[in-house]
């Protein structure tokens, strides 16, 4: 392995010692640590030193990824006999193994908050729950080409179509796949109604079928095509749904599921439908090389487009109605005015399956080759986002605009991150303790300012008072202001992040505020903002502590031989940890001393046991129970343990 400095280029050092390939390296959060892989091994390094520090053992065949949680304590192993290893990085024991996987494990990674590990294999991804070392969820995927991809209006769902006739819905903040919809022999475009709660799919069979998206279930089946249906859409207001294919579009009432009209004119298939913003022009695309405006109401033409030299695939209208967009095979992208039908500009790339416009219009996507971004206004090319391995045959923005999916026909879905093209805005000016900037004052302000606590540095963003070194002045004058919005017109997207006392809210320790609050004392200078700063102390402080006492369950569960059990201290108290047999005999007796309250369930706080009694001898498998007592406070709870 080489190291090299990432700011300067320059070659660092030369790490050896590995036998055979290395197929995975990466740095621990403090960037001290480096793990590599190497067929069965990992390998942990002393980055400042260059030396090897340890070496985890346990994988039975190639090792092909690693990863540290984001508190660097632990670290994940993936190996391609199929299981998961959990490691303790700073002892080298190997904490857990999770199985389940029936094929090779390429890839793993630790959600942000490190309570969650994704490890992906063939055609699955499986995510687990960190603490419980249990399964959560396995998300697959599609097993053909995937021909359309839409997002619902309210930007929870993303509905995906491959060539086997299937429809997948996801939960796009979860992930998870909802309902499965089939029916079709192959489907090659969806759409959602404006309220998201119908979809509609146009297939190879000629039929159109509508389906209930919240609760999974067939409305109807439209026909009355003689061919393939490739493309549908619904109207503004969401009664009305255009379909094409043989030459034609036909106008549904989706209410009643009956046919309201034809529109005839094509000379060859209709490859794409659009409505105008107003609902009351429809727009279609035409294997003729024609793009023809139809009143939406009546049925009849209203103008014809040429100026294509090959099939039309797809039109689209701007969100304000003035332009109208349409792509060829040609690789020409046509800017048209909505109204007048007059050309107004040409973009020019390969072959163009699909084109979307962002919802305020500055942006437009087309699908070909690659997908890329032009700006709408000015049809200059903005950037090409590469990464299928085939054709792009759709791409659709979400509602907000902040997210491209891209369907292709190498059978993937690919969401793209468009925060970066997003039209400049103003930042606003934020106070100096609202630390992290999010709009409001609240305890992960705190928790940055105490990260940094003692810290001497110019430019330190817990440097309240701008007095060269972080202490708990900057800690009392944050708090002093817990609370305040700092910016009233913040955007909504960001309203779970403005919360006051956000989840979970034990993001500092009981103990940790109290000594803030006994050192804010010895400092107190007596003006109002220092004792409304103490104030808060404490007010956050309480807030911090469980509002009863409780005895969680022990992780893992079975185990083997090690577990953690942990509980909630509503006040302080004399605390015991009692371990029985299933004849009521004591095996175990854990005098925890007193403890302030507060949660005690992460591995540093719960209690721990290793499997044996009190005279150090390993217990037998079966079902054991163990009792917390804290003061007049007592509560009991199964475990099992696998020898």
């Amino acid at each position: 392995m080489h190291l090299w400095d990432a700011r300067t280029g320059e070659y660092q050092a030369t790490l050896r010692g590995h036998r055979d390939n290395i197929s995975s390296v990466a740095f621990s959060p403090d960037s001290r640590t480096l793990a590599s892989t190497s067929f069965q091994e990992v390998w942990l390094w002393d980055v400042r030193t260059e030396q090897r520090i340890a070496t985890l053992k346990g994988h039975t065949d190639w090792v092909s990824s690693v990863a540290f949680s984001p508190d660097g304590t632990t670290l994940a192993s993936a190996g391609q006999k199929d299981t998961i290893q959990l490691w303790d990085v700073q002892t080298g024991e190997r904490q857990a193994i999770l199985m389940g996987y029936t094929r090779e494990i390429y890839s793993v990674a630790f959600s942000p908050d490190g309570t969650m590990l994704a490890g992906g294999s063939y055609k699955e991804i499986r995510l687990w729950d960190v603490q419980t070392e249990e399964q959560i969820a396995t998300l697959k995927g599609h097993t053909g080409w995937v021909r359309s991809v839409v997002f619902s209006p309210d930007s929870t769902t993303l509905a995906g179509t491959n060539w086997h006739g299937t429809v997948q819905l996801w939960g796009v903040r979860t992930g998870e796949s909802n309902p499965i919809f089939r029916g079709h022999t192959r489907v090659y475009s969806v759409a959602f109604s404006p309220d998201s709660t119908t979809l509609a799919s146009g297939s190879w069979d000629g039929t159109v079928q509508l389906w209930n998206a919240r609760l999974g279930k067939h409305i109807a089946t439209l026909k009355g095509h003689t061919d393939r249906v490739y493309s549908v859409a619904f109207s503004p207001n969401g009664t009305t749904l255009a379909s094409r294919g043989d030459g034609e579009v036909r106008l549904w009432d989706v209410v009643t599921g009956q046919h309201k009209v034809t529109l005839k004119g094509h000379t060859d298939r209709v490859y794409s439908v659009a409505f105008s913003p107003d609902g009351t022009t429809l727009a279609s695309a035409s294997r003729d090389g024609e793009v023809r405006l139809w009143d939406a109401v009546t049925g009849q033409h209203k103008a014809t487009l040429k100026g294509h030299t090959d099939w039309v695939y797809s039109v689209a209208f701007s969100p304000d109605g003035i332009t109208l967009a349409s792509a060829s095979g040609d690789g020409e992208v046509r800017l048209w005015d909505a109204v007048t039908g007059q050309h107004k500009a040409t973009l020019k790339d390969t072959w163009i399956g699909s084109i979307a416009f962002n919802p305020d219009g500055t942006t437009l996507a087309s699908g070909g080759k690659d997908v890329q971004l032009w700006d709408a206004v000015t049809g200059q090319l903005k950037t090409t986002l590469r990464g299928h391995m085939d054709q792009v045959a759709r791409v659709a923005f979400s509602p907000d605009g902040r997210t491209l999916a891209s369907g292709s026909a190498d059978s993937t879905v690919l969401l793209w991150d468009m925060s970066p093209y997003l039209t400049p805005i103003t930042l606003p000016e934020f106070p100096a303790w609202d630390v992290n900037e999010d709009g409001i004052v609240n305890i992960l302000d705190l928790v940055t300012v105490g990260e940094q606590f003692g810290q001497k540095d110019d430019g330190l963003s817990g440097d309240i008072n701008d007095d060269g070194i972080v202490n708990i002045l900057d800690l009392v004058m944050v708090s002093a202001h817990l609370s305040e919005t700092t910016t009233p017109k913040a955007p909504v997207i960001h309203r779970e992040k403005r919360l006051l006392f956000p989840k979970p809210v034990a993001l500092v320790p009981p103990e940790t505020i109290q000594e803030w609050i006994d050192m804010a004392y010895v400092v107190d200078d007596g003006s109002p903002a220092f004792r409304q700063g103490i104030a808060n102390l404490k007010r956050l402080l309480a807030m911090l502590i469980p509002s009863e006492t409780a005895l969680l369950r022990n992780y893992p569960n079975p185990f083997n031989p090690e577990t953690w059990i942990p509980y909630h201290l509503a006040d302080n108290a004399d605390v015991q940890i009692a371990i029985y047999d299933t004849k009521g005999v004591l095996v175990r007796l854990f005098n925890l001393g007193h403890q302030r309250a507060g949660h005690y369930t992460d591995r540093s706080r719960a209690a721990y046991w290793d499997g044996l009694n009190g005279f150090g001898e390993r217990v037998a498998s079966g079902i054991y129970f163990y009792q917390l007592r804290a003061d007049d406070v007592s509560s009991l709870r199964k475990m099992v343990i696998l020898q």
